[in-house]
């Protein structure tokens, strides 16, 4: 067995070094770039825009594209060049990028309805036996994404502050999502969300989308920096790390409004390189 990948905290590295030569920043978005399912901030959104002019930015999120629309394009499109920008939404299975008028696919790697079918019921089924399908849920439960099945335990528009207080240390979630992919062996399983379980074709997960990445660029996996919260064996950032990037650790002890500030460091250093 090989011993598990340390992913060095942002503010336990040097950022200067992690950023200098990197031929892309690729960064997860929820809990990352933006609190869950909530637009980035302004300053996030300007300093995003702002590095977009200097080198190619990519964001990896287990999240639909509409998602990035609202939480990240709806700000930025005006003033990114967006050239630079490639979006890998359900967590790579589909890849977007600029066609000079709008952002189109690339690739796009459905599920089949037999493959969705049954992982909806194992979904459903492990919840149940684990106590964590409620009874009332604040929108969608076991969310269709084409190309992925997501399970929200507490529904899809919970408030963020129930979302973030229901699994902090991602017990519920790891338990599940251990069960489920027992059944589920042709399927990948993974903890997602901060209430969310994601459920996607084998071999489909950030590793994947870093080697698209890279393979897009003509670059290696260790020209790309990545930036995620969930860097831990188990998390969903964490194959980004296995994949042989320069992964950086960020998380939420850096205020309320859990928008890190350790982003800000990075885009800092590169705007300044």
């Amino acid at each position: 067995m090989m011993p598990e990948l340390v992913v060095e905290h942002v503010h336990d590295i040097n950022i200067h070094e992690y950023t200098r030569h990197a031929r892309v920043l690729a960064f997860d978005l929820d809990n990352t770039l933006a609190r869950s399912k909530m637009p980035m901030t302004d300053e996030t959104a300007r300093l995003f825009a702002s590095l977009t002019h200097l080198l190619p930015v990519a964001i990896v999120t287990g999240g639909r594209f509409e998602l990035i629309e609202s939480q990240v394009l709806d700000s930025t499109l005006p003033y990114m060049y967006p050239n630079n920008v490639v979006l890998l939404p359900t967590t790579g299975t589909s890849y977007f990028q600029w066609n000079g008028r709008t952002f189109a696919p690339w690739y796009t790697l459905e599920l089949s309805d037999d493959q969705k079918n049954r992982a909806r019921y194992v979904l459903e089924r492990y919840a149940r036996s684990l106590h964590l399908w409620y009874e009332h849920t604040d929108g969608v439960r076991i969310e269709d994404r084409g190309s992925q099945i997501t399970f929200s335990a507490l529904g899809s528009h919970a408030q963020v502050d129930r979302k973030e207080a229901w699994d902090p240390d991602g017990a519920k979630r790891s338990l599940l999502a251990a069960q489920v992919q027992k059944e589920l062996p042709d399927l990948t399983v993974r903890v997602a969300g901060s209430t969310s379980i994601d459920i996607s074709s084998r071999g489909i997960d950030k590793s994947f989308a870093v080697s698209k990445i890279a393979e897009q660029f003509t670059i290696s996996p260790s020209d790309i920096v990545f930036v995620g919260d969930r860097m831990s064996p188990g998390g969903n950032d964490y194959p980004a790390a296995l994949a042989g990037t320069q992964a950086v650790r960020v998380d939420g002890r850096y205020g309320h409004e859990r928008v890190y500030a350790s982003v800000y460091a990075i885009i800092y250093t590169r705007l300044i390189i």
